[in-house]
């Protein structure tokens, strides 16, 4: 006889578990303290079992009998109900312990340690904040396009189109990383090309016309400041190293007498060698006298126990009367990139190697920072009196 709601609720526990049957192998276990369980007796192979169902009353009377057929269906086609159920469990357990985090963040400990700092926190920051909260649970091989799309639109969303470029673009290094791993199938993000507005790059204001060179280094040289922010602004031009780098420059990476700056450049993590021509030298010179004895080549205005700010040189060109529109730090590099190239004629490997960039050689190395040390060596001091040429022999063509 078939159970009925009002049976079971007023089943009561005895001294042993009791049996209130069904039909078609479902019944109902009472147990002696109070439990009722949900359970399904079937044969497979010519072994007797049991399949659990649930408790009562979570799982109610018709919720029980649908599990029950779902599980006689399975019979039918020739499956064991209960190894299918261990078949979903590990299969559950395996796409939690696939999850897009899990697995974005066995990518990151996996190339991240060849990365320089700064940019290790800000790709795991990025995903903290911004990818997952809003997919980091679900498996990597169930996010589709649709779902990625909306996560990379929610950082455009607040204005931060080039975070979401560069969100997207860690997404696809996650994905494709899965996809070798044998995670999931595609990468979706590839299914996103043109989904958001390209960004409008601006480049780092410079000038490149000699002309406009000219009155730049004059314009230089009549700051009136600090002695130690006048050096690295005349320095600048002639080394066109990043500006972290220039006012972070330690004393210990200088040999004066080899006319050489050794240090690890800190966008790529590798090793550098700027030979310097004797007017940085010069230079240096003059400023080791006061700033020599102290870890920086160019300290703090407050502490000599810290570099000079990032605001120092920036902020001395605006009291020049330098606009922003006109000449930035990096800016030094793009002057130094253009008139090397295209007035000096120096060949363009030479240049791209002094300005710490990756250059396939021959033999397939990407950087090697004693590449074409020598001609390096020659081009930097052409390049230095290309400049004291500019400085002395422009006078009054260009104004900035």
């Amino acid at each position: 006889m078939a159970l009925t709601d009002t049976a079971i609720r007023n089943a009561k526990p005895a001294m042993k578990p009791a049996k209130l049957f069904d039909e078609r192998g479902l019944f109902l276990l009472v147990t002696p303290t109070g439990g009722k369980w949900w359970r399904f007796r079937f044969r497979f192979d010519g072994k007797e079992k049991l399949l659990s169902l649930g408790v009562y009353p979570d799982v109610g009377l018709k919720d029980a009998r649908n599990r029950r057929d779902e599980a006689r269906k399975l019979l039918a086609e020739g499956t064991d109900p209960g190894e299918d159920r261990k078949t979903q469990k590990t299969a559950k357990q395996d796409r939690a312990a696939n999850s897009f985090e899990a697995v974005a963040r066995e990518w990151f400990e996996k190339f991240s340690p060849k990365w320089v700092e700064h940019h290790r926190r800000r790709v795991i920051r990025r995903f903290e904040r911004d990818v997952f909260p809003w997919m980091g649970g679900k498996p990597i091989a169930d996010v589709t396009a649709p779902e990625l799309l909306a996560v990379v639109r929610r950082i455009e969303g607040r204005g931060a189109l080039e975070t979401a470029h560069r969100a997207l673009g860690d997404c696809s290094q996650v994905f494709r990383y899965a996809v070798a791993t044998g995670r999931c199938a595609h990468d979706p993000s590839g299914d996103l090309r043109g989904a958001l507005p390209p960004t409008n790059a601006e480049h780092f204001a410079s000038v490149t016309e000699p002309a406009q060179v000219a009155a730049l280094l004059r314009a230089l040289d009549g700051y009136k400041g600090t002695f130690t922010v006048a050096c690295a602004l005349r320095l600048a031009p002639y080394v066109f190293v990043r500006p972290g780098e220039l006012r972070k420059a330690e004393w210990s990476d200088f040999d004066l007498d080899a006319a050489e700056w050794r240090y690890t450049v800190t966008k790529t993590n590798t090793p550098h060698i700027v030979p310097l021509a004797s007017q940085a030298v010069t230079i240096l010179r003059e400023l080791h006298a006061l700033t020599g004895t102290g870890r920086y080549v160019f300290p703090g205005a407050r502490s000599s126990k810290r570099p000079m700010s990032d605001n120092a040189i920036l902020a001395a060109m605006r009291r020049l009367g330098i606009g922003k529109d006109e000449m930035s730090g990096h800016g030094f590099r793009a002057m130094a990139r253009t008139i090397l190239d295209e007035v000096l004629g120096v060949r363009p490997d030479f240049i791209e190697h002094q300005l710490a960039h990756a250059v396939k050689d021959p033999n397939g190395r990407a950087y090697n920072r004693t590449s074409f040390l020598p001609e390096r060596r020659e081009m930097m001091q052409q390049w230095a009196d290309y400049l004291d040429k500019l400085r002395t022999g422009a006078e009054g063509k260009e104004t900035l």
